[in-house]
């Protein structure tokens, strides 16, 4: 190569490295997660319950930067998830209830947040540590009742980004859910919480709005007490009081 070609090389390659730059999508978390119990408008997508789009398909990836009140995280192909009118189930709870997140890729984490409207009703701080698979919380509304929709954010240590779930529940009309009883005293739901993400077969038993329930067969995706009588999952009864 002669000086010129040369010359001319080394300007095309200064004039696109700041294209380049511009053109590479931000940092993520590379940490997925979504709230899995009640069930979460992304984790009703993923089970069928209600029909959407893309997020059916990935309910775990629902990020955004910090500090969004969105249940879309500000995806726009996502944005499905910020319609309150598109026919959400609505899980009946008690005056607390707790909230468990399924997580599939664990990053560090610096809390989990839960909002009513624009109001922070609960915060459980990570400590910088990579969470479990399943982690739970016990969320109390404060006294709020009726229909209401929570907004559940977990915030990843290292990066600016934040995962949104929302979930749309019916306060005062249930019980404790998860691993509690009514009004959230402890119970007997010692089977580990659902996920629709998880593959079950004949005989697992998982918990699920305050009730434990058994696949008859192979399943997966199939959200407990959307089956009927005759589906894969036999409800045992509601888990004791403690």
């Amino acid at each position: 190569m002669n000086a010129k070609k040369r010359k001319t090389s080394l300007l095309a390659g200064a004039l696109l490295a700041p294209v380049l730059a511009v053109g590479l999508p931000a940092s993520t978390a590379h940490a997925h997660g979504w709230v899995t119990s009640p069930a979460s408008r992304q984790d009703q997508c993923a089970s069928g319950v209600v029909d959407c789009g893309q997020i059916r398909y990935e309910p775990q990836s629902v990020e955004g930067p910090k500090g969004l009140r969105s249940c879309s995280g500000g995806n726009a192909q996502f944005a499905e998830l910020d319609d309150d009118g598109k026919g959400w189930h609505v899980t009946p709870v008690g005056s607390t209830y707790t909230f468990t997140w399924h997580h599939t890729a664990r990053h560090a984490t610096e809390s989990w947040q839960y909002f009513l409207g624009d109001r922070m009703i609960a915060s459980f701080t990570g400590n910088g540590a990579r969470p479990p698979a399943d982690v739970s919380h016990q969320v109390d509304f404060g006294g709020v009742t009726g229909r209401q929709k929570v907004l559940a954010v977990w915030n990843v240590a290292d990066t600016g980004n934040a995962f949104y779930s929302c979930i749309d529940v019916s306060i005062g009309d249930g019980d404790g859910g998860g691993d509690g009883g009514g009004d959230g005293e402890p119970g007997a739901c010692v089977a580990p919480s659902w996920n629709a993400g998880s593959i079950y077969t004949g005989g697992d038993t998982v918990s699920y709005g305050g009730h434990t329930w058994r696949a008859k067969w192979w399943v997966t995706g199939e959200q407990p007490g959307t089956t009927g009588e005759w589906g894969v999952w036999e409800d045992l009864g509601a888990c004791a009081a403690g």
